[in-house]
């Protein structure tokens, strides 16, 4: 399924800038949510080729969704605005982390088979959620509601105003051929470096890393229920993160390079204390797990402050990224957010390929080369951004 979602989702993301110029941001949020209500709406009664044919149809909505989201987010705000707004909405995003985890930790402990009921009870109430969360679309403000009389819609070349048949396929063109144009700028092809690692380390706390604590039988009986709580803490890091660097950006005289400095740095500690702490052979270990010790006996608590330092560290880096794409392009937002999510998409598949395959030693190794050079990568945009905005006359603080 994570195999489907990611190769479709990566595809899409080509041409989710030209859906979301025809239809808008706020109709493509609501139908990719739709989506994404069926999808967890299969388990309730799962099926195979349900299962399979709705993995299909998340990846399309995916790539719409966080396209649609990102121009949305784009557009409701300015220069002074988007560094806040990023952080606000990273919190909220990631906060499922935490309030998911939190049910299944305190649901679920101690509980060797999950029942028909107990699955049904939960797919249920996440379906009603998202349903709800689908339908709180409709009252995000559009556009035209945050401009002064008589403004000039800088986004009008890809959103247009005219309804006919027309001028909707002239923009899903002139959208498409934007998204072709701005993969090959130099702010992009530096900032995918960046993006890159973002997926990388998305793949590894969302997936390797709870793997290879189910995986250490020298934490007993407790390492399945450890794997919740490494989820609780990476949603903590992750919303703490988001929040702090929102309320923070207004004070920030610094602009975004000290945030991703302090991510990257989170992230080799991470790392060090990962390689230390979870044997070798944790990630591909068999089904009953590994009896191994790396370079100390496991400790829990060193496992679950690892969590939280891997949703903070990524915190740092996808608000800075979302912030720097809404400034950057303020009026090619949507072609600049599909090119963000399908470099994300790419690598993160790539990496959930190989997590099956190599030592903990080089999945970490890995990510740390590729942060390193997207940590310098996002260093050299910021700078120029900077300059430019000096240029321009601005306060740098602002951003």
């Amino acid at each position: 399924s994570m195999a489907i979602i990611y190769g479709v989702f990566s595809a899409s993301n080509l041409l989710s800038p030209s859906v979301v110029a025809i239809g808008g941001p706020q109709l493509s949020m609501v139908f990719s949510g739709i989506f994404y209500s069926l999808y967890i709406a299969v388990f309730i009664q799962p099926s195979t080729w349900a299962f399979y044919t709705a993995s299909v149809f998340i990846g399309i909505a995916a790539a719409v969704l966080w396209t649609a989201q990102g121009n949305c987010l784009t557009v409701n705000s300015d220069e002074n605005t988007i560094g806040r707004n990023s952080g606000i909405f990273w919190a909220l995003l990631q906060s499922s982390l935490f309030f998911g985890n939190l049910y299944i930790y305190f649901a679920w402990q101690g509980k060797t088979y999950i029942s028909e009921s107990d699955r049904r009870t939960v797919f249920i109430a996440l379906t009603v959620i998202s349903l709800v969360g689908t339908v709180l679309f409709f009252l995000i403000r559009k556009q035209e509601d945050t401009k002064a009389p008589g403004e000039e819609d800088s986004t009008n070349e890809i959103l247009g105003d005219s309804s006919s048949a027309q001028n909707k396929m002239m923009r899903a063109v002139t959208a498409f051929k934007k998204s072709i144009k701005l993969s090959f700028t130099k702010e992009i092809l530096l900032l995918s470096v960046t993006t890159a690692y973002t997926g990388l380390e998305l793949t590894f706390f969302s997936g390797v890393y709870g793997t290879c604590i189910g995986a250490v039988n020298r934490f007993g009986s407790e390492e399945k229920s450890l794997i919740g709580l490494s989820g609780i803490f990476i949603g903590v890091g992750e919303i703490l993160g988001g929040g702090l660097f929102g309320l923070l950006s207004k004070n920030n005289c610094f602009g975004r390079n000290p945030v991703v400095m302090l991510g990257i740095i989170v992230h080799f500690v991470a790392f060090y204390l990962i390689f230390f702490n979870m044997p070798n052979d944790a990630p591909i270990a068999p089904m009953e797990g590994t009896d191994r010790v790396a370079y100390m006996i496991p400790s829990k608590e060193v496992a679950v402050f690892c969590s939280f330092l891997l949703g903070l560290g990524d915190s740092c880096f996808n608000t800075q990224l979302l912030s720097i794409l809404g400034f950057l392009y303020s009026e090619d937002s949507a072609p600049a957010f599909a090119i963000f999510k399908f470099v994300q998409s790419i690598c993160a598949a790539v990496a959930f390929f190989y997590s099956n395959y190599f030592l903990l030693q080089w999945q970490l190794l890995i990510m740390v080369v590729v942060g390193f050079f997207g940590t310098i990568t996002f260093f050299t945009v910021e700078w120029e951004a900077a300059a430019a905005l000096a240029a321009r006359g601005s306060d740098y603080s602002s951003i």
